[in-house]
């Protein structure tokens, strides 16, 4: 589905916020990450279910992601969007891939990954992050 009008708009700034995570996470610094995700925020994956009511909750399933990705040489993540679609003009949907790169250059692995972002007063927020296959 392409979005189109507001739809559109949504989309575009959703996934810009998304962009300037990817670009934030990749220094794997915790603090200038937590402002991008919304309290309350829902982490799914084959770990399970995580809620994160409170930033300290979002900063404990972030921690030890970051400390994994540091000690097997990571450098950086791009954000290779698949799919976006306006659910409302306060809710988006972004499906795609995150491409993990290590300090050599090459690929250290991809994951699937989908984004529910939330319009609040402050922007777009990640309210709902899933990684699957």
């Amino acid at each position: 589905m392409i979005p189109t009008g507001e739809d559109a708009d949504s989309g575009t700034a959703a996934t810009q916020v998304l962009a300037d995570y990817y670009r934030a996470f990749s220094n794997l610094d915790l603090q200038t990450v937590l402002p991008y995700f919304h309290e309350p925020s829902l982490f799914i994956g084959p770990q399970g279910v995580y809620a994160a009511s409170t930033y300290a909750l979002v900063e404990a399933a972030i921690k030890p992601v970051m400390a994994d990705l540091r000690s097997r040489g990571y450098a950086r993540s791009e954000l290779i969007v698949r799919n976006v679609q306006s659910l409302s003009s306060t809710a988006a949907l972004v499906v795609g891939v995150a491409v993990r790169y290590q300090l050599d250059g090459h690929e250290m692995e991809r994951v699937g990954v989908t984004y529910v972002l939330h319009k609040t007063a402050g922007g777009w927020k990640i309210a709902v992050f899933i990684v699957h296959d």
